[in-house]
């Protein structure tokens, strides 16, 4: 199991959530961060919040996903805060709550936009670096709702579905250049009770507002938090995180006719 002391790790989406409670536990693992969100008020509060000792390791840059444009001058802004990155953590998205046929399309493609093309792009921006050093860790926060769609989810279900497609792949890819020395590790949690709800999409684009039931009652985020360092540091392929709504995964997977008629009435908000 590697160790993570003094490794140079860039979390995106930390400013709150998973993101803001991953930012804790890898400070506490004696890891360099760079902190990246839109609110920069958020990422140095987040930067205070860490133990004195270790705000001299932490950097903040703020960026937005949606301007895929920028994003090369990010990545290259974040090499050069340490003079390298080990572990890209693709953390930053967005979540919606509206049924399918009450969702405009722009609505899906800012999904798209924010949780799937906004992620690409630091991976690819990136790339070239871990590939010259031979050395590299993706970590990429999906979602249960990467393997299967659930209601009110359509198109936050396609942006995570699309997550793994692409790291699916790039984990092959890899292996065949450079031998598992770049690693690519999905994490999908379940129901985490962060804030994430309050900004979750509607069907016109305007945010929910409200925190829904099932993300009230999920498990704390720095319990998933340590689940996610755990798995970094054990170069997990793949890692589910959350409650009992986490064998959907496995019910999918054996029983798909099964599931298909229980998901229609699941309680997932």
């Amino acid at each position: 199991m590697g160790t993570l002391a003094n490794k140079v790790v860039w979390v995106t989406g930390a400013s709150s959530g998973i993101g803001e409670a991953l930012a804790y536990a890898l400070a506490a693992k004696g890891a360099r961060l760079i902190l990246s969100a839109r609110r920069k008020e958020e990422l140095e509060r987040v930067k205070g919040n860490c133990p004195p000792e270790a705000q001299a390791h932490i950097h903040v840059l703020p960026l937005d996903l949606t301007k895929s444009e920028t994003l090369r001058l990010s990545t290259d802004a974040a090499i050069q805060v340490f003079g390298h990155v080990d572990i890209l953590v693709n953390n930053g998205g967005i979540s919606q709550r509206s049924l399918a046929k009450e969702t405009t399309l722009d609505v899906d493609r800012r999904l798209m936009e924010i949780n799937y093309f906004g992620a690409l792009a630091l991976t690819k921006n990136i790339l070239p670096h871990f590939m010259k050093r031979e050395t590299g860790h993706f970590v990429t926060v999906s979602s249960v709702v990467g393997t299967f769609g659930t209601p009110f989810r359509s198109g936050y279900a396609a942006s995570k579905h699309a997550l793994h497609g692409f790291f699916d792949s790039l984990r092959a890819e890899l292996w065949k250049d450079t031998r598992d020395k770049i690693t690519v590790t999905i994490v999908c949690p379940g129901f985490i009770h962060t804030p994430i709800t309050l900004s979750a999409v509607t069907g016109d684009g305007s945010p929910l507002g409200k925190q829904d039931d099932a993300t009230y009652h999920g498990k704390p985020p720095a319990w998933c938090a340590e689940r996610i360092v755990r798995a970094i540091e054990k170069r997990k392929n793949e890692v589910y995180i959350g409650g009992i709504e986490t064998l959907g995964v496995k019910f999918k997977r054996w029983f798909p006719n099964w599931f298909a008629r229980y998901i229609r009435t699941a309680s997932v908000r």
